[in-house]
């Protein structure tokens, strides 16, 4: 068994990704380029507006920046990748950077689930209590929060990815998707990897159904405190800043959900879009903050 390791830890793996389509790939190589940069130019943008204007030193901007960060490296850690893989005839990616990415994939990922439940509870604290707000979200708090979002993605990335490269590798190196994730890799393995799958489902469900279940109740009171306003400008102020946000969620966790909490059997490969963060570019706020950069 420790031969079969040593070896598949010097091997490399075949990203097979869109290759049932190989006459796409081009296509895809276009449209995916796009979008990449599409999402770091918006992404740099809300970084550098938030840190610029002070009237974005809130929170909520504190929160959107570090989701946009995150929402960069995200990409950065799968999608360059990719486009090589569509670019050329080689696949390959070695064993070493197969690892790595899983890594940072992972922990990124995990990191963005916390992420956004602080960003719910951010909301709920500014809609249901805002004479409070500035008590329950103060700056050093904040941090904090922020730091433990980090903090936890990257730990719990550390038990997974160590898990996975315990795992004896045989046969063939080829992998039923885009980047190195843990279900299509532990396919590859010539054991028994149902203590893995456990940990797995065991830990996307702490790290996915807890946070949404916090998400979905932290926005079920401020839909309730949203039908209790009688005012028309409040009503849009909340939905500006609540929508965004929403959509993010629901792009983020629907994916995940289709990929880490099935059972083992019915598991299969789908691709985990980038999350589009820089919807938040839609937010009045951030819109009048151009305006008068601009102007």
């Amino acid at each position: 068994m420790m031969k079969e390791k040593n070896a598949s830890s010097q091997d490399y793996f075949v990203l097979l990704g869109f290759s049932n389509w190989p006459h796409l790939e081009l296509v895809l190589f276009v449209v995916i380029l796009m979008f990449y940069l599409m999402t770091l130019i918006g992404n740099l943008f809300i970084i550098i507006l938030s840190y610029l204007d002070s009237h974005l030193h809130t929170p909520m901007y504190f929160f959107l920046s570090n989701l946009s960060f995150l929402d960069l490296c995200y990409t950065t850690s799968s999608i360059p990748q990719l486009l090589v893989n569509l670019w050329g005839p080689e696949k390959n990616i070695s064993y070493v950077g197969c690892m790595i990415q899983l890594y940072f994939v992972l922990a990124l990922g995990t990191a963005e689930c916390m992420l956004l439940v602080v960003m719910s509870y951010d909301r709920y604290a500014a809609v249901c209590r805002p004479l409070h707000y500035t008590v329950l979200m103060p700056p050093r708090f904040c941090h904090l929060l922020a730091v433990a979002s980090w903090v936890s993605g990257f730990t719990t990335s550390a038990l997974h990815s160590s898990f996975t490269s315990w795992v004896p590798l045989c046969g063939h190196r080829q992998v039923d998707h885009f980047f190195c994730e843990v279900p299509a890799l532990l396919r590859l393995s010539c054991v028994d990897t149902r203590a893995n799958e456990l940990t797995l489902m065991v830990m996307s469900s702490i790290f996915v159904i807890i946070p949404l279940i916090l998400i979905l109740s932290s926005y079920g009171a401020i839909a309730h405190a949203v039908l209790r306003m009688q005012s028309t400008a409040g009503l849009q102020k909340v939905f500006g800043s609540c929508g965004a946000h929403l959509l993010v969620v629901s792009l983020f966790f629907i994916p995940v959900m289709c990929i880490y909490l099935q059972p083992p059997t019915k598991r299969f490969s789908r691709s985990r879009k980038p999350q589009p963060s820089n919807l938040h570019l839609r937010n009045k706020e951030v819109r009048g903050v151009v305006k008068r950069l601009m102007g």
